[in-house]
Order: C-alpha cells, then sequence, then structure tokens
C-alpha cells in the first residue's frame, strides 16, 4: 500500500495528473538553437516576440506566413521547452504609449 501511495504522490507533484489531456501535453525540450533549428525547418517559424519571466526564463513565440506558431520558455542554461502550438496566428497592430485605444 505505501509503495502504491508513493507512486501517486511522485505523479502528482511532478506532472500533475497521471493521464496526459492529449499528445500535445509531452513535453518536448532541446538545446535552444536546436529547437529553433528545427521551428525553421519543420514549420518556416521564425521568432516573432519574446519576453523574461521573473525567474529568468525567455518566453519566445515562434510564427511562420501561414499562421501557424509555437511558444517556447528557455531555461538560463539553455535548455527550451515547448509550451504550446498552434494556427491562425494574427499580428495586431502597435499602439504608441499612451495613446486611446
Amino acid at each position: 500500500m505505501f509503495r502504491y501511495l508513493a507512486v501517486i504522490f511522485t505523479v502528482l507533484i511532478i506532472g500533475g495528473s497521471p493521464y496526459p489531456s492529449s499528445a500535445a501535453s509531452l513535453v518536448m525540450c532541446g538545446q535552444r538553437a536546436d529547437v529553433a533549428t528545427k521551428l525553421k525547418q519543420n514549420y518556416e517559424e521564425t521568432p516573432a516576440s519574446m519576453g523574461i519571466t521573473r525567474n529568468g526564463e525567455i518566453v519566445e513565440v515562434f510564427t511562420s506566413k501561414t499562421g501557424t506558431f509555437t511558444i517556447i520558455m528557455t531555461k538560463p542554461g539553455g535548455l527550451s521547452c515547448l509550451l504550446s502550438e498552434g494556427g491562425n496566428w494574427e499580428e495586431l497592430p502597435k499602439t504608441l504609449v499612451g495613446a486611446k485605444i
């Protein structure tokens, strides 16, 4: 019984749920340069925007001219993991700081 509870506890701590909600929920990671190369080769996606989290992680959005997009997060050591991907990406018009919308 203890072994069974230990396994459940470990799964919940690490993954939140013992069952992935879909194949897309499997985490795919690699060195940032390799991930960027694969996104360019396979989907013609290039970096479009980025930001830095409080923990020093870089979040980037890669987009293509056909509307596909991928969001990755890169740890300070260079390991990048895919957070999400999709289609129908649309650039919104930029507004000037202080401009009324």
